[in-house]
Formats: structure tokens, sequence, C-alpha cells
């Protein structure tokens, strides 16, 4: 499915990059706001050692520098445990050491060549034993007992006691932002099944419509479309008013006309000579073509109007009853049991009576003692065949007589318009007529129309 062609997808695909990228750049603030926390706990702590390395520093009577009292962290008492501490005499511009933890084992730290006030602190990334990136903190002090000479206090920490916490959080936040997303996706596609269902109701409600099971669109909406299904239930009736009235006008002016016609032939026949059967005959064919575009006009009306609908099994037992008298003296018999009742024509019923009224005439002019109808829905297609045990006709035959006013045979009554009527309505509902060979020898006649 196209993103242009779905509503849909249009707005889960909008939320979905809107909640990535609100997600994302949320991740990044919170892991830097985090790092940044983390940072300035380290270095606090760092300080927080440097100050208690200062505070213990004293001279022994000897002279000799010394601690007064062991720091309290543990970890400086390890060997490489990636906590150290180091005091530098300055002299000459040198740095000469002077004490360090008993974590430094044997290595020393080195410090960078930086010019320090006293009382004043650095921090240093620098490289510490076993290969380890160190934060470094020092601080220049002068002892009040000794102020002539200046010692540096350094503390340091592996840099991966800040990194790895970081580290963790990022892997916890990305899990927590990858479950929030879900979630903010699942609440988006069921607030857009929600939010779009009174659309899936119009469809389902058009399609009754179209299948002609009612002839509005039923039912409530939200205040959203509700506006739209009243437009379209307005325009639904206009359409139904306007093609009312078209028949009804098409009615009255064949009404006119036919009663002329009617009038002239009348006259026509209680006259003899050449004239009057020319009236007579002329007047007869008007009457056929006025039927004949009547029929039409009609057809074409009702093709417009949605909601349709005209169940097929008794507009064939009507027209089997009345073909019954018609064909009285032949005793024909016109079996219709293979004729399924849920089966119905999405058109007008006077149009169907006329496809199938002129088809079962002519399968009983025809037909030596049986017609048979069935029908069956193919798709969203009705199919009905009517067979007869008749004489058939000729495939080079078939196609000739759809031709108006052809006739197979002009010994048997008839107009010849019947098949091109019925062909022609079928044409204005989207549907045809094909004949072929019934199996009973006679002729097949297969009627398509549109189901509902």
């Amino acid at each position: 499915m196209n993103l242009r062609d779905s509503l849909r997808l249009r707005l889960l695909a909008g939320s979905l990059v809107w909640i990535v990228v609100t997600l994302t750049v949320t991740g990044f603030v919170l892991t830097d706001l985090f790092r940044q926390h983390v940072a300035a706990r380290f270095e606090a702590e760092l300080q927080g050692h440097l100050d208690q390395l200062a505070a213990v520093f004293e001279f022994a009577e000897d002279g000799m520098p010394r601690l007064r009292a062991e720091l309290s962290d543990p970890r400086l008492r390890l060997p490489y445990s990636g906590l150290y501490w180091q005091i530098d005499r300055a002299a000459n511009g040198a740095a000469v050491g002077v004490l360090r933890s008993r974590s430094l084992w044997d290595s020393t730290l080195t410090v960078p060549a930086d010019a320090l006030a006293d009382g004043q602190a650095h921090v240093h990334r620098v490289d510490g034993p076993d290969a380890a990136q160190l934060v470094m903190v020092e601080r220049m002090i002068r002892p009040a007992s000794r102020p002539e000479t200046a010692y540096r206090l350094i503390v340091a920490a592996d840099e991966r006691a800040m990194t790895e916490p970081v580290a963790a959080f990022v892997g916890l936040l990305v899990r927590a932002l990858a479950i929030l997303a879900a979630g903010l996706v699942a609440l988006v596609a069921l607030q857009l099944y929600l939010g779009l269902m009174p659309l899936r109701r119009m469809r389902e409600a058009l399609a009754t419509v179209r299948a002609g099971r009612s002839r509005q669109l039923a039912g409530r909406y939200p205040q959203e479309v509700q506006p739209l299904v009243d437009e379209l239930n307005t325009l639904l009736r206009h359409d139904a008013e306007v093609v009312a009235r078209a028949r009804t006008q098409a009615g009255n002016l064949a009404h006119a006309v036919k009663t002329p016609l009617a009038i002239l032939a009348n006259a026509a026949s209680r006259e003899q000579g050449e004239f009057s059967r020319l009236v007579a005959e002329q007047a007869a064919i008007a009457r056929r073509q006025v039927d004949y575009h009547l029929a039409r006009a009609r057809a074409a009306a009702a093709t417009l109007v949605p909601g349709m609908h005209t169940p097929l099994r008794p507009a064939l037992e009507g027209l089997v009853r009345v073909m019954r008298r018609l064909h009285a003296e032949r005793e024909l018999e016109i079996d219709v049991a293979q004729v399924p009742d849920k089966l119905g024509f999405a058109g007008e019923e006077q149009d169907l009576h006329e496809m199938l009224g002129n088809l079962l005439d002519n399968a009983c002019k025809w037909a030596r003692q049986r017609v048979v109808v069935n029908a069956s829905l193919e798709g969203r297609t009705l199919a009905v065949r009517i067979d007869d045990d008749g004489p058939g006709l000729a495939p080079a035959e078939r196609e000739a007589v759809f031709a108006r006013g052809a006739r197979a045979d002009e010994q048997v009554p008839g107009s010849g318009l019947g098949l091109a009527i019925v062909r022609d309505l079928a044409h204005l509902y989207g549907g045809d007529v094909h004949l072929d060979v019934a199996p009973q020898g006679g002729l097949r006649v297969t009627l398509t129309l549109p189901a509902a």
C-alpha cells in the first residue's frame, strides 16, 4: 500500500517519525545530563580525597613529611586499585617525589608541568599504572610550619569509574526508551483504529447502499464526519428525485405520443387501401420505437440511483406464471428450480422484468417441450441462463438477431426488438447477453447483470 494512498499509514508514519525524533533527542539530553552529573560527582570525590590528604599532611620531629593518619578509602591501600595519591615537593621548578599511596606500588604519577598558584587546583587526564586513563586533581600548598617550600598534592582515579556507570545508564535508557516508543506506537495505532472507525462504518454503510439494502447512510457519526454523511444523504435523495422526475417525464412523453399513434392506427384499420396500410405500418413502427427508447431511458435513469435491489427468483416466478398462460395451449414445462433464493439484481425491477420477459418469451416461442432457467453468482456478476429444446441458432446467425427489427423467422410472431432491447438494457447496467448451444440441443441465452 502506497503511503500517499493511505491516510492511516500517513498518520502512523508521521507519529512514528515524531516519536523516534523526540525520544532520540530525549535520550541524548538525558545521557549528557547524567554524564555531567557523574563527572561532577567524580571530581567532587577526588576533591574530597584531596582535602583529606591536605588535612593529614604534616612534618615529623626530624623534619620529614608524613601523613598523620591513613586516608579513609581502603582502595588507597590496594595495589593498582584505581585510586591513588601522591605528594611532590616543588624545588627549582621541578617536582620531587616525597610520598605516594600504597596503591601506586612501585609506580609514580606523571604530572603535567603547569604553574600552580598556592591553593589553586587543576584537573588533568593522564596515563596511569596498568595503561589506565586517570582523572587527576592537583593542588599546590605551603605548610604553615615550612612556608618556604611548596608541595603539590595529587589525587587520581581510574576514568572507568566514571565512564562505566554512564555506559550502564545508556544501556538501561535505550531499553526504557525503546519500550516507551513501542508503547507510544501501539497507542497511536489504537488511536488511529478508533479514530478512523467512523470512516469504516461510513464505508460499510455506502456498501449497503450500493448493494441495494439501503437508500441512505444509516446511523450517527462524530461531529467531524456527520456533515459529510448528511451531504451524501442529501445527494442520494436529490439523485433519486431527479431520476424519478425524469422517469415520470419520459412516461408522460411516451403516453402523449402513444395516444395519437393508437388513434392513427385505429383510423387506418377502418379504411382499405395502400394509404391506410402505410399509416398502420408506420404507426406500429413508431410505437415500437417509442417502447424501445422508453425502456432505454428508464434503465439509464435507474442505473444512476444507488441502492437498487431486485430479488431474482420472485421476478422469475411471476414471469413464468405469465408465460404459462400465454403458451397454455402448448403445455410447456418451465423449470426455475435451479435459481437460488438469495440472488438479486442491482437494478430496477421493471427493467429486470423487461429483460427476462423478452428472453423467456423467445425461449417459449421456440421451445418444443421444455425451458430451463438457472442462475449463479460469479464474483459480483449475476449470470442467468435460459435454455430451450428448440431448433437453436447457427453460429453465424447469433449476432444478427440482436439487430433492431431482425427476426430469426418471419412466421413466428414478434416485433424483432426483444433481443435488441435486452442487450441495450444489459449494457446500460454494465452487463451483456450471449447466445450459445443449450444442453438440450436448443439455444442457451446467458444474461449477465450486476449482482446485489
